[in-house]
């Protein structure tokens, strides 16, 4: 059974950092695209980043610059390192994983992925 447990989530300060986790179970992780998404109250999820098979990373808008994805393939762990952080930023985050052929595959729509975890919240306020 596959499993993917998110971790690292808080409050922090605006300006503040935080790492979020994401531990895979029962994936032959090497052949997942994996990405971060994130929900606020009241909004629809969107895609905050991804990184494909052979490590190609993408990033929505908002966050480049400060949001930085990596994955420990032996590990089977997906990180997502946010710096800079803004209110705005403050969401429920979700890591997910599509099972994928393509090593250079990565993508910010929900539809391919298959596998969820079950969020971890980060606020950011003073």
């Amino acid at each position: 059974q596959r499993q993917l447990v998110e971790s690292g989530g808080g409050l922090v300060q605006p300006g503040g950092s935080l790492r979020l986790s994401c531990v895979a179970s029962g994936f032959t992780y090497d052949f997942f695209t994996m990405a971060w998404f994130r929900q606020a109250p009241g909004k629809e999820r969107e895609g905050v980043s991804c990184i494909s098979r052979s490590g190609v990373a993408n990033y929505t808008d908002s966050v480049k610059g400060r949001f930085t994805v990596s994955r420990d393939n032996a590990k089977k762990t997906l990180y997502l390192q946010m710096n800079s952080l803004k209110p705005e930023d403050t969401a429920v985050y979700y890591c997910a994983a599509f099972l994928t052929s393509a090593q250079a595959l990565c993508l910010l729509t929900s539809r391919p992925f298959n596998d969820w975890g079950q969020g971890t919240q980060v606020t950011v306020s003073s």
